[in-house]
């Protein structure tokens, strides 16, 4: 079983550093939970200047692992699964690549793949976060699960809240033991 793992926001905390970002240089007060929708830019005070921390150097080299994510990751390899990171970020490449090489070592770096149009990549689940990936991916016969975040509470497919869970349902549905 071929899985897909996206980075920001499914592997790594992007959230917490942008907004703290964001809300110290414009003065706002933006939090996750009020991100009700996918584009922070409607919610932020600044707008699509939001997204202008997404091209600085280095913002996404020291973005820190969600809870569960590193061990898991080691789990699913150690199961035998064929896992891809998949993200969609157009800068950064090699901030990612050197920060999955940190947190990531047993991970071969090899196995990830720069792409917006994530439902073209052969995969039979992908873990996302956002909805249009989601949705696109089920377009095309495969198996959307979403990390759960206020904005995408409204997509039909699993949603999990956490990388336990996720890994548990994927352990299961490929019925492997439970601790790998």
């Amino acid at each position: 079983m071929r899985i897909l793992i996206d980075m920001d926001g499914v592997l790594c905390n992007l959230m917490d550093k942008w907004l703290r970002r964001y809300n110290e240089d414009y003065g706002d007060a933006l939090s996750t939970e009020q991100i009700t929708s996918w584009g922070p830019h409607r919610f932020a005070k600044a707008g699509r200047r939001i997204y202008k921390y997404l091209s600085l150097p280095g913002f996404f080299r020291d973005l820190v692992p969600l809870p569960g994510a590193v061990e898991n990751m080691r789990r699913l390899l150690a199961a035998g699964f064929d896992v891809l990171i998949v993200t969609a970020a157009r800068r950064g490449h090699q901030d990612k690549r050197d920060w999955v090489s940190e947190h990531l070592p047993f991970f071969n770096t090899d196995n990830m793949i720069f792409a917006h149009r994530k439902e073209l990549i052969r995969g039979d689940i992908l873990f996302d976060d956002a909805p249009h990936h989601l949705e696109r991916f089920a377009q095309y016969g495969g198996e959307p699960i979403a990390m759960a975040y206020p904005y995408n509470a409204h997509v039909p497919y699993r949603r999990v809240a956490s990388w336990d869970d996720f890994t548990e349902y994927v352990l299961r549905r490929a019925d492997r033991p439970a601790r790998a």
